[in-house]
């Protein structure tokens, strides 16, 4: 049996597809130097180790030097900032979940930096909904680092669960030692049963009954 008085979720790929906002972004960085645009699922492919993993692999993809990132870093941040395009989407039954939960503690544990967060839930109208966030900019380190998941965890008041829906999420759960349930839905490419989770659903319609599962020991 887990101890579940709090939830703590991913962002991007958990909670939303926040892929066309990261796309349409990073294609105006790219215009904005002469290169060609990249194609949606090649940006999609990139999301989920926070804007600096995202930039050297962008750049990699487009043969830019290394060199660069910085000026690559910076201009992508200033585009992105605090207003997405709003070309995102919550997954289909997030709001009916999150709601079910109330009034339970919910946090946030995103490798996306705070302002673009805090962007994103306006955009969803969420703006109330998490009483904890703890962004890719909160701590010198990021996720797969176990700090971050373990600061959401204590200023949460303990007793949470993880969700997510990627590798990176995974390890952090395990290194971090927080109970973890598996969005399969996201921006995963290993599969299910290579990933340590304690409890895996696929349409959030089913996350209910998936953590009173979890709560039950079953």
């Amino acid at each position: 049996m887990v101890q579940v008085r709090a939830v703590i979720f991913d962002l991007d790929g958990t909670l939303v597809d926040s892929a066309p906002d990261i796309h349409w972004a990073v294609n105006e960085l790219l215009e904005m130097d002469g290169m060609a645009p990249l194609p949606l699922e090649t940006v999609r492919g990139f999301v989920g180790g926070g804007v600096p993993l995202l930039i050297e692999r962008v750049m990699g993809a487009c043969g830019v030097p290394q060199g660069r990132f910085d000026d690559y870093a910076a201009a992508f941040m200033d585009i992105y900032g605090d207003c997405p395009a709003g070309l995102g989407v919550h997954y289909d039954g997030v709001e009916s979940a999150l709601d079910a939960l109330w009034p339970m503690p919910l946090g946030l544990c995103t490798n996306k930096p705070l302002g673009p967060t805090r962007g994103v839930l306006a955009h969803m109208a969420w703006t109330e909904r998490f009483g904890v966030i703890v962004a890719g900019d909160t701590l010198p380190v990021r996720k797969p680092d176990p700090a971050p998941l373990l600061l959401a965890v204590e200023r949460i008041g303990g007793g949470a669960v993880f969700v997510g829906d990627s590798e990176v999420d995974a390890e952090t759960a395990a290194r971090a030692g927080v109970p973890f349930i598996l969005f399969t839905g996201g921006y995963r490419k290993t599969p299910v049963a290579e990933l340590p989770h304690l409890a895996a659903f696929d349409h959030w319609r089913d996350f209910s009954d998936t953590l009173a599962r979890v709560a039950r020991g079953g």
